[in-house]
């Protein structure tokens, strides 16, 4: 389901088996429109039906934004390959719990079958990481005042929709700003006037982003993400994902200008 009908949340989990336990997992901002849910509110709703897990993915957020586990989540998941390394050069994950309740018993779980599997990652890929995590804060205040600014001067543009929660006329920006701290993410998405061969050609004529899939670094980054994800993608084909690194606004802002002044 979508957006932050707990209503409808209640009534499909009233109509689970109630012997069951239910996961309801969350992502938010979710990839790649950048919709807000209200994790305080889901996660309340969530747990009025008993055996019931709340789950967030809050990889664009990151921990220096959102901590869901104090907004009532009892997981939060985040690909650590992103916004923790912060230099795209690992594949990791990680699961925090809160160790109180239902969260306690699911790390219980985690911990058992990490033992026995050996789902860890390997030693320098955790010096990597942890090496990452070092400047997260820096990175992330700096990649999010940079993506506030790239928003609000892409806004302007009559060729150029923008899909960002820090902007105030986002549709769930109040709920943004009650659950994020310090600023809104360094990710965003545009839907270029055109369609398809627009959004690709704006994508071709950048010179400061690169085309690339991942996000979270410390480079900028933008990716028509419908071809990516091919024929069958719910995405639509007019828009493309940016990644806002650490380079300089300025630059970032005038690149995105130039290329959106070419849309026919």
């Amino acid at each position: 389901m979508h957006g932050n009908d707990t209503a409808a949340l209640e009534g499909l989990l009233a109509a689970s088996p109630p012997d069951n336990r239910t996961l309801v997992w969350l992502e938010t901002p979710s990839n790649p429109t950048w919709t807000i849910v209200g994790i305080a509110a889901f996660a309340a709703a969530s747990h009025r039906t008993p055996n019931t897990v709340v789950c967030v993915d809050s990889t664009a957020a990151t921990p220096v934004l959102t901590q869901p586990l104090s907004l009532g989540a009892d997981i939060v998941m985040h690909s650590a390959t992103k916004y923790l390394n912060g230099h795209s050069d690992i594949v990791a994950g990680a699961l925090v719990c809160n160790q109180e309740g239902v969260g306690g018993e699911v790390w219980d779980r985690v911990k058992k079958d990490r033992g026995l599997a050996g789902a860890v990652i390997g030693t320098f890929d955790a010096w990597l990481l942890q090496r990452g995590m070092r400047t997260l804060f820096v990175r992330v205040r700096q990649q999010c005042q940079s993506a506030l600014r790239i928003a609000t001067e892409l806004d302007k543009h009559p060729k150029v929709t923008v899909l960002y929660p820090g902007l105030p006329t986002h549709p769930e920006h109040l709920i943004a700003k009650s659950q994020m701290e310090g600023g809104f993410g360094g990710m965003m998405s545009l839907r270029i006037a055109g369609g398809k061969q627009a959004s690709v050609d704006f994508a071709a004529n950048l010179r400061v982003f690169k085309l690339a899939t991942s996000l979270g670094g410390v480079e900028s980054l933008c990716e028509h993400r419908g071809s990516i994800e091919g024929p069958t993608s719910p995405v639509p084909d007019d828009l493309l994902r940016l990644s806002v690194g650490i380079e300089s606004a300025e630059d970032l802002v005038r690149d995105l200008l130039e290329a959106a002044d070419k849309v026919p």
